[in-house]
């Protein structure tokens, strides 16, 4: 059986306000294992972006122990993590954080050439990411002049650029219509399926319950597996996978324009 892509086993993350301790995660033990679609779900400031950076090796625990590929990162100073995120960890940050000078093309190279990759296969990984996330006829783009969903997609082909075996995105769907959010989440779970990458997805969008091949909740810190027979949104889910589905890559709906009122006598 193969080993997980990473592990907490009592991790605590506690910030000290004056004489008080807030504990932002609270003895969280999760096991994350290769292939599949993770989402991790809980109200703003319940814990899940400081689970995820703990995670991903950009925050330490205060307690417990992160296993990330069999490595316990107790063990690594700084300089080790930042090679282990820069070849192993893939992250799409809120608001995507795409840097608006470069175009998409050179957002997703930026990366590879960091890590050191010759310039041809940059050019050749870049190509591929845009076309697998629909945006080959956008490459030279820049973030100003794609809509919210395209900046999405390039913020994950960007994360996918070194080939990591984890990505983390942290709510990539926020700010998105709940079509073209949705439409984000079946490229995540194609991702999955075609790439062999894990991803772990920090999200508030009950619609990811109905993808994701397992669900976390987060609650004043407190990490839980989700019940599915808590409630039932198949109905809504369906409805907006068909809608989806249907206008994959499109931007989401538009309102029609409002209309003017009657003329009074």
């Amino acid at each position: 059986m193969a080993e997980p892509i990473a592990v907490a086993e009592g991790v605590s993350r506690v910030y000290h306000v004056g004489r008080e301790d807030v504990y932002a995660v609270r003895e969280a033990n999760w096991q994350i294992d290769a292939g599949r679609l993770i989402a991790l779900q809980g109200r703003s400031g319940s814990g899940k972006t400081t689970l995820l950076n703990l995670t991903g090796g950009l925050d330490r625990p205060t307690a417990g122990t992160i296993r990330i590929m069999e490595t316990d990162t107790r063990l690594l100073n700084d300089r080790e993590l930042t090679m282990l995120r820069r070849h192993k960890i893939g992250f799409i940050f809120q608001a995507f954080a795409l840097l608006p000078v470069l175009s998409a093309y050179e957002n997703v190279e930026l990366p590879m050439r960091i890590a050191g990759v010759g310039a041809r296969k940059r050019h050749e990984r870049a190509l591929e990411l845009l076309d697998l996330v629909g945006l080959s006829k956008r490459a030279s783009h820049r973030p100003f002049e794609l809509s919210g969903g395209e900046q999405g997609r390039v913020a994950i082909a960007r994360a996918l650029a070194n080939e990591p075996a984890l990505l983390l995105a942290d709510e990539p769907t926020g700010d998105l219509d709940s079509v073209t959010g949705l439409q984000m989440m079946l490229l995540f779970s194609r991702i999955v399926r075609q790439e062999g990458v894990t991803v772990v997805m920090a999200t508030h969008d009950l619609t990811v319950r109905d993808i994701a091949d397992e669900t976390f909740t987060m609650s004043d810190g407190v990490l839980s597996r989700w019940d599915p027979t808590q409630e039932d949104t198949t109905e809504t889910i369906s409805s907006l996978m068909r809608e989806a589905e249907e206008g994959q890559w499109q931007q989401g709906r538009t309102q029609p324009p409002p209309q003017p009122p009657p003329p009074r006598n």
